[in-house]
């Protein structure tokens, strides 16, 4: 039986949404920014927040499924999964802090891929054959390209670190789901949202109240229109869309996709935002698109219960962004 089914096809498509999804939210997040005061942390909270309201509203008015529901996951894993989430986006802050925008988002989405290609192979027994670490290796140099292509950003160490624990967040939250969803534990993708956008509200409120969480804007209609956005679409949507996704696809693959996020921002950000379309957008746009392309074709001839999808081949030896804030 070919993987190349309609549940995998729609896996693929979820995934490719959601990070086009996350690069409309550097557009909102830039918006923001220039129509009122609200900090980095502030936006990040009232996001998750905003976000858990919108999936507290789904689930309560959502149909009981005739069907029986899937398993829940115990509330500790859906913590752990929150904590992750959490994890990935208050350290990119601290990378873009400390090292800027450009090296913080090509460290940090430079190496969750990479890591999250090691940890699927140590810990799932997952193989991306030569055909795959090329994709990856080339969908890295479109990722350097476009966001370096114009020589801006200073490489500070404390930044690269922020950078590569964000990373890691965010590739053991992927690793996390696919595991679950391999072991068919993965749960409800919108209570696994709504866990994870509940806990990093909890978590980034301290950090939101010490920037200071009500910000002051010329157009608060346009400012809270663009606060909506940003919790609708690039989080509670997209959010279900990746938890949904990354359990039905190599994690190797989910890391690849989902780099079509900065692809999407740079696109935004040229015919809506008035910037510049530089050689290295359009040179870096099709390396990173080529690779992707690559990678779902792949993914798609990929035979189910082949040697990607079996077993993890004993004890793991070895212990996952965003081209803008708003990830």
């Amino acid at each position: 039986m070919s993987n190349h089914s309609p549940a995998a096809g729609r896996s693929l498509l979820y995934l490719v949404v959601a990070g086009a999804a996350w690069g409309t939210a550097g557009a909102a997040a830039s918006l923001l920014f220039l129509a009122s005061d609200l900090g980095p942390l502030a936006l990040s909270f009232w996001r998750c927040a905003g976000g858990l309201v919108v999936l507290l509203g789904v689930l309560a008015l959502r149909r009981r499924p005739a069907v029986p529901r899937r398993p829940r996951p115990a509330a500790a894993s859906l913590i752990g999964t929150g904590l992750l989430f959490t994890l990935f986006q208050a350290a990119y802050f601290g990378a873009v802090r400390e090292t800027g925008l450009a090296v913080g988002t090509v460290v940090t989405l430079g190496a969750g891929p990479v890591l999250i290609a090691v940890g699927a192979r140590y810990w799932m027994g997952e193989r991306l054959g030569r055909g795959g670490a090329a994709a990856v290796m080339g969908a890295l140099a479109g990722l350097a390209v476009l966001v370096l292509g114009s020589g801006a950003g200073e490489v500070r160490p404390l930044g690269v670190v922020w950078a590569l624990l964000s990373a890691a967040g965010y590739a053991a939250m992927t690793l996390r789901a696919r595991s679950l969803g391999r072991r068919g534990a993965g749960g409800d993708p919108l209570v696994t949202t709504a866990w994870s956008v509940g806990v990093g509200a909890v978590c980034l409120l301290p950090l939101a109240a010490m920037e200071g969480m009500a910000p002051h804007a010329a157009e608060p209609g346009r400012m809270l229109w663009l606060l909506a956005y940003v919790a609708v679409v690039p989080t509670a949507l997209a959010y279900v869309l990746y938890f949904t996704g990354a359990a039905a696809v190599r994690a190797a693959t989910v890391s690849v996709v989902m780099l079509i996020e900065p692809v999407s921002a740079a696109v935004i950000a040229v015919l809506l935002l008035g910037e510049r379309l530089t050689g290295a957008v359009v040179l870096g746009t099709v390396l990173l698109l080529t690779a992707v392309g690559a990678l779902i074709a792949a993914e798609s001839r990929r035979p189910a219960g082949g040697p990607a999808a079996g077993p993890a081949p004993g004890p793991a030896a070895l212990p996952q962004s965003p081209q803008s804030a708003a990830r």
